[in-house]
């Protein structure tokens, strides 16, 4: 054989080798292997590679901004609120709501003038096992309300809402949603000549991008959005949204844990000139649940839900609006599951 060293020396040579210079010398090997067969050399392990015919399906267009508005959108109220629910079997239930508060009223003056108001609500929730569900609610003071969802297939399905009060008041909007592997889409039909139509598509496994489109034959005006959402493995999502009507929004949720995350959002109105910020925290302890936001216009809100046992829920619900001078303080009751 020639002068050259043997494989058992060559060897031996590599395990003298310094730890830092052997990935140089195996990424060499596969080179001089990869030219010698023709194959082109293997990527390297940090190397992560995108399939994108299986991205992951995408939230909807109208859900963009979901989880951070859950910490800077909380459901504050002001008075006493009692919410009875009772199953009557496995699919149907009833609810019985009593509200005691105040109402706001316009007013000339920037005061802050309120009436007192109470309403009764009852309500009907019909849920099949495979995820449909009809939801009606009725009022004392005359509203009607009702929801539906019906799911066609895995691709397509049907919602409704519903809304009946006074004549210039009423609302009525139909929804066809459909959806892919990586994409959902919506057209929507209301009245007034009101017609939608939005469409959502995962670009890679973290970012999603998409638009919408409408038009309100009655008051003959209409406007196009566009909308991107970033969201990574430990739950961190960002989101921007555009409208030709002049508004622009920037969210940011921070999942510090499972318990806790912490969320912001930016309002820019291009007509009227106004930007609006707010910062949002939401506690989830053992049993029960903090949230509470504070806003540039000086707001300054925050609503607590205690679980006392497993069908009773105490609830604290507070509200300060240092510019107006106008405070709100609310006590609620939840029985039933």
């Amino acid at each position: 054989m020639g002068g050259g060293p043997s494989k058992p020396e060559e060897l031996a040579r590599n395990e003298e080798l310094p730890n830092a210079q052997l990935p140089h010398r195996a990424a060499a090997f596969a080179q001089a292997q990869a030219a010698a067969t023709g194959l082109a050399p293997p990527p390297p392990a940090t190397q992560r590679l995108i399939d994108y015919k299986r991205l992951p399906s995408p939230v909807r267009y109208e859900e963009l901004q979901k989880e951070a508005y859950m910490s800077l959108k909380p459901e504050l109220f002001e008075g006493l609120r009692f919410d009875f629910t009772k199953p009557l079997n496995q699919n149907f239930g009833i609810s019985h709501n009593i509200f005691l508060g105040n109402v706001e009223v316009p007013a000339q003056s920037q005061s802050v003038v309120k009436v007192s108001h109470g309403t009764y609500e009852f309500g009907a929730n019909l849920i099949s096992n495979q995820g449909n569900f009809m939801i009606g609610r009725i009022q004392t003071d005359g509203r009607l309300m009702g929801r539906a969802k019906y799911d066609i297939n895995s691709m397509f399905s049907l919602k409704a809402q519903l809304s009946l009060s006074e004549p210039e008041m009423s609302q009525g909007m139909i929804d066809i949603d459909a959806k892919g592997s990586d994409w959902n889409s919506q057209l929507k039909l209301g009245n007034q000549s009101f017609y939608g139509l939005n469409y959502f598509q995962s670009v890679t496994p973290h970012l999603s991008m998409g638009g919408e489109m409408f038009w309100l034959g009655k008051q003959r005006k209409s406007g196009v959005g566009f909308a991107a959402r970033w969201q990574n493995e430990f739950g961190h999502t960002a989101t921007g949204q555009v409208a030709s009507t002049g508004l622009a929004n920037l969210t940011y949720l921070h999942k510090v844990s499972d318990k806790i995350c912490l969320a912001s959002d930016f309002m820019w109105n291009w007509n009227m000139r106004e930007a609006t910020a707010s910062f949002g925290y939401d506690y989830i302890f053992r049993q029960g649940r903090l949230r509470g936001r504070i806003d540039t216009d000086g707001k300054i809100g925050a609503l607590l839900e205690e679980r006392i046992n497993v069908a009773v829920t105490f609830s604290l619900s507070a509200e300060v609006d240092h510019v107006r001078k106008d405070y709100k303080f609310g006590f609620g009751l939840t029985l039933g599951e």
